[in-house]
């Protein structure tokens, strides 16, 4: 039974790790090219 509650839990921990990351990961890339366009490293 408390393999089964920590499978859960595992299982929504791992949900709320992406979705918490993917924005950042968006906004990371959104920075970093605006980063990249502005000192014309290109």
């Amino acid at each position: 039974m408390l393999t089964a509650i920590a499978d859960v839990l595992r299982s929504i921990g791992g949900a709320i790790a992406t979705l918490v990351t993917l924005p950042f990961k968006a906004v990371a890339r959104l920075f970093g090219g605006a980063a990249d366009s502005s000192h014309g490293r290109h």
